[in-house]
């Protein structure tokens, strides 16, 4: 009898129960008194397992299955073994337990598929969907062909391999996410954007059937759908969508880690050296625990060379070495870390020190040297050093024969009037392609600008090779004969007038042209002026006929109110009122007086006891003007000295005037 009640039938009853009804709680309780009565029982270890594996405790039960090695072996729980190792991302421990077991059941193939996608080998895992989904039929189906589609997607993403077509539908929104992906790895953005909204408007409808699931359910489900249209945007060139459509995605606060360092580190590198503080805050994302075991080598590699970028972008340099030293520890062969080191001490405006790192990377690793080089070249090229610059590009053997490498050494050569040099590397491109494309457009292209390089710099000895291959290809071109010609004109006559007989003769040269109407064309930049006809109208006129002008009409003048032509005008209406001789001062009843009117050091409208004028004993000052008193002084102020016209007689105005009356005739 079990301690603590109940025989060992009924605890297995109650186990099956708990079992069948998803209570692994008291389905381990039970199953942990069973192994009280009997520790080895290996039917009550193996639920004990799988109770713990239920609940989440992968270590519990990897050591209980280590604990019981001779009981446990691989053939009885090798898959429980492999998925706790594989949930506890002991990816190489999973696959040596899955090759142990001697039987492979389908649900071990599902395992082993997981795991070497894990470990990217994609290859193999191809295989292995291909043959669950040819061979088995159950309600799983559509997951694996979800995960085949992922594999073919993980190859055209970091192998850039041509994906099998493998007649996968689009019935699904994961289906439909994964077809983009593969599309986006082969470079094919417009339809890859096409796809994902695809797959969102699949992601909507599947999720909008079920009542439970909320608007914030469904925009965290296409979070990762809208990254990845967010990152075909930045590949597009529109960083600014993608930067919105990205931090739309960070404020969902998505709880994959993959996912919200993937995002981060997008927004690092469109942010470069600009919002630095910003990009400092989103690489605290891809630190996040657990991110190493959600991405692939390759996306954590990319995110690394952010972190030593961002630490140069910072002014962090002891950092920015730290962290590129330890990137090519890592990476031996990738040219990444140099160039991140080359950056940093440029920064640091020390060239020459750049320029020695790189050329040591160069010499020890030579599969990878083509990019290392170019870097090199544009050093020197900032130095100042053209020629070594051209030295360094003539030694990239990938590059040295490409049209575009052999237009940039000619141009350098040729600006440092080198110009043996450049035909040098003319005539090295014209034998590799003589031997590897003999007639290649590219070929007569390089020939035929090698000719015309030469003819401009005067070389016309060394053009007549070039010039006779290319005659060679095609005999009916005159222009080229005609080069040739000139070009042996100075080497050897006779072979001049030899290939003259190989032109055309004048006649079947001349053509039935209108010199005049040639001239006289849209397309003429000389055009010859015709002589102006002389129409009977237009004789010239005689002297003394000048075209009359046009006289303009005068306005006629404003005049005031009340205008009187009879009377003369007031010869006093150009002084201001206060200071003629008629101003009677202001209206009664207004006490305040008004300081600083007329004209300067005046005061107006004083009392009588400031009136100087009123004081018998007082001596004569200028009178003010309009003032009636007989001791009016024959002095007439500055202002009212105006010439008067000859026999004129001032008229006394009349005495009532309106305030304020402007002066007028």
């Amino acid at each position: 009898m079990a301690s603590g009640g109940g025989s060992v039938a009924a605890l297995w009853t109650e186990v099956n129960r708990c079992g069948q009804n998803g209570d692994f709680t008291r389905a381990l309780k039970a199953v942990n008194k069973i192994l009280h009565e009997n520790k080895d029982d290996v039917t009550a270890l193996h639920c004990k397992v799988i109770c713990l594996i239920q609940n989440g405790g992968f270590k519990e039960a990897l050591n209980v299955i280590n604990t019981h090695t001779k009981s446990l072996n691989c053939d009885v729980i090798g898959f429980e073994k492999a998925y706790c190792e594989y949930r506890l991302n002991r990816v190489e421990s999973a696959l040596k337990t899955i090759e142990g077991v001697s039987e492979q059941s389908d649900k071990l193939k599902e395992l082993y598929g997981q795991v070497l996608y894990r470990l990217e080998r994609f290859d193999e895992c191809k295989e292995v969907y291909k043959d669950l989904i040819r061979n088995s039929q159950d309600e799983y189906e559509e997951e694996r062909k979800t995960n085949l589609a992922a594999v073919l997607a993980a190859q055209s993403t970091w192998e850039k391999a041509q994906p099998e077509d493998l007649g996968l539908p689009e019935t699904t929104y994961e289906l439909c996410y994964n077809a983009a992906c593969t599309l986006i790895g082969q470079g094919q953005l417009t339809e890859a954007m096409n796809k994902l909204r695809q797959a969102e408007e699949l992601c909507r409808m599947s999720l909008a059937e079920d009542s439970d699931v909320t608007e914030e359910d469904i925009e965290s489900e296409l979070a990762i759908i809208h990254s990845q249209m967010a990152y075909v945007m930045q590949l597009q060139g529109r960083t600014e969508d993608a930067l919105q459509l990205y931090n739309q995605v960070i404020k969902l606060k998505p709880t994959d880690v993959g996912l919200l360092a993937v995002t981060a580190n997008n927004i690092i590198t469109i942010n470069k050296d600009q919002n630095v503080f910003d990009s400092k805050k989103k690489v605290k994302w891809t630190n996040a625990a657990g991110v190493e075991f959600k991405l692939a080598k390759k996306q954590l590699q990319a995110i690394e060379f952010n972190k030593a970028l961002l630490a140069m972008y910072t002014n962090q340099a002891e950092q920015c070495r730290k962290l590129s030293l330890t990137l090519q520890t890592q990476n031996p062969g990738h040219p990444r870390p140099a160039l991140i080191q080359a950056a940093q001490l440029c920064r640091e405006k020390q060239h020459t020190k750049a320029i020695e790192l790189l050329q040591n990377f160069s010499d020890q690793h030579q599969e990878s040297a083509s990019e290392i080089k170019l870097t090199m070249a544009q050093l020197y090229l900032i130095q100042g050093h053209v020629t070594k610059a051209c030295d360094i590009l003539r030694s990239i053997e990938e590059f040295k024969h490409k049209p575009g490498m052999i237009s940039a050494l000619v141009t350098m050569y040729t600006h440092e009037e080198d110009i043996d040099s450049a035909i040098d590397v003319f005539s090295q491109a014209i034998q590799y392609y003589q031997s590897q494309q003999p007639g290649s457009a590219t070929h007569l292209s390089l020939v035929r600008e090698a000719a015309n390089f030469k003819l401009k710099y005067g070389r016309k000895k060394e053009a007549i090779s070039d010039l006779e291959q290319l005659w060679k290809q095609n005999t009916n071109d005159i222009h080229t004969l005609a080069q040739l010609i000139s070009a042996y004109s100075l080497v050897d006559t006779e072979k001049a007038k030899s290939l003259s007989k190989h032109l055309p003769s004048p006649d079947t040269m001349s053509f039935n042209v209108d010199v005049d109407e040639l001239e006289n064309s849209h397309g003429a930049t000389n055009i010859r002026k015709k002589p102006v006809k002389v129409v009977g109208d237009n004789l010239p006129k005689e002297q003394g006929q000048g075209d009359i002008k046009k006289k303009k009409k005068k306005k006629k003048s404003k005049l005031p109110k009340n205008y009187d032509p009879k009377s003369s005008p007031d010869p006093e209406r150009w002084l201001p009122m206060r200071e003629r001789s008629y101003y009677r001062g202001r209206k009664k009843g207004k006490k305040k007086e008004q300081v600083g009117k007329g004209t300067q050091g005046a005061t107006s409208g004083a009392s009588a006891d400031l009136d100087a004028s009123k004081t018998a004993s007082s001596p004569p000052t200028s009178p003010r003007p309009g003032s009636g008193s007989g001791q009016a002084s024959n002095v007439v102020p500055p202002r009212q000295q105006k010439p008067a016209a000859p026999g004129a007689t001032r008229k006394k105005p009349p005495q009532k005037k309106k305030k304020g009356g402007k002066g007028g005739w």
